[in-house]
C-alpha cells in the first residue's frame, strides 16, 4: 500500500510540474524538478533582495534545542532574536511582524527549516515572546529582508 501512495504522489508532482510550466509558456523552458533533498540548499545560496516581502504562518522553537549546532554552524540560543528559513542566505536580517497584534521584531537567519509544510519561517523562542505568541504557538506573519546577508570571500 505504501509503494502505491508513494507512486501515486510521485505521480501527482509530475502532473502539477508539468502543468505550472504549461502555464508560463511564454517564459524559457523550465530546468528538470530536482530532488526535494538537493533543492534546499541549492536555494540556500540564493541572495535576497532588501525590501522583499512574503506573508504566512510562524512557529518558535526553544529550549530543546538550546546548544543544539544550527545549519550556519552556529549553536542555537532560544534567548537570541534568530530565526530559521528555508532560502534566504545566513546573517540575512529580516523583520518579522505578526499579523494579529502589529509586534515586529528584527531577526537574524541562522538556520534551516521550517519542515512544516505551510510555515514559512521559525522564530526564536525570545522573538516569539516579543511578537506575542508563544502561548498560540504560531501566527500569521509579514516576514521582510532589512538587510542581505554580506557576500563571504573565499579563502585562499
Amino acid at each position: 500500500m505504501k509503494i502505491v501512495t508513494a507512486g501515486l504522489v510521485n505521480a501527482l508532482l509530475c502532473a502539477a510540474s508539468i502543468a505550472a510550466s504549461a502555464q508560463s509558456a511564454s517564459a524559457p523552458a523550465a530546468a528538470p524538478a530536482k530532488p526535494a533533498e538537493s533543492a534546499a540548499p541549492a536555494a540556500a545560496s540564493a541572495p535576497a533582495a532588501t525590501g522583499d516581502a512574503l506573508s504566512g504562518t510562524a512557529a518558535w522553537y526553544g529550549r530543546n534545542f538550546n546548544g543544539r549546532k544550527t545549519a550556519s554552524g552556529q549553536r542555537f540560543n532560544a534567548a537570541a532574536l534568530t530565526a530559521a528559513h528555508p532560502t534566504l542566505a545566513f546573517g540575512s536580517r529580516v523583520k518579522v511582524t505578526n499579523s494579529k497584534n502589529q509586534r515586529s521584531v528584527v531577526v537574524v537567519i541562522n538556520d534551516r527549516g521550517p519542515s512544516t509544510p505551510g510555515r514559512i519561517i521559525d522564530v526564536s523562542q525570545a522573538a516569539a515572546q516579543r511578537l506575542g505568541f508563544i502561548r498560540a504557538g504560531t501566527a500569521e506573519v509579514k516576514v521582510e529582508v532589512v538587510a542581505a546577508a554580506k557576500p563571504r570571500r573565499a579563502k585562499k
